[in-house]
């Protein structure tokens, strides 16, 4: 069983930067993919990115790459997405997640955070 949980979000202009933080619970965090979705008022859950169980590589949507980076402490059971570069259209509730197999789709995650919202002005 894990438990995670997300903070880090708020209000940033353009251009600004927000790094979100997951806190996970229970020792098995290590084990564990870790993945950052988001969701905009009305859209569907995007994957946002993901990042190995060792940290030893990562994947990102098209929409953030190059400005996004995923990272993770598992000394720490905390996992990081470093956001730079920030639009309007990143405006979204963001979310980690943990799972079992590398995978861009929700489903295939186990477990979920409560969500933290970023909210970017124009």
């Amino acid at each position: 069983q894990v438990q995670l949980v997300e903070s880090g979000g708020g209000l940033v202009q353009a251009g600004g930067s927000l790094r979100l933080s997951c806190a996970a619970s229970g020792r098995t965090f290590a084990s564990y993919y870790m993945g950052w979705f988001r969701q905009a008022p009305g859209k569907e859950r995007e994957f946002v990115g993901l990042i190995t169980w060792s940290g030893g590589s990562t994947n990102y949507a098209n929409s953030v790459k190059g400005r996004f980076t995923i990272s993770r402490d598992n000394a720490k059971n905390t996992g990081y997405l470093q956001m730079n570069s920030l639009k309007p259209e990143d405006t979204a509730v963001y979310y980690c997640a943990a799972g079992r197999r590398l995978a861009v789709v929700a489903g295939s995650y186990d477990y979920w955070g409560q969500g933290t919202q970023v909210t970017v002005s124009s």
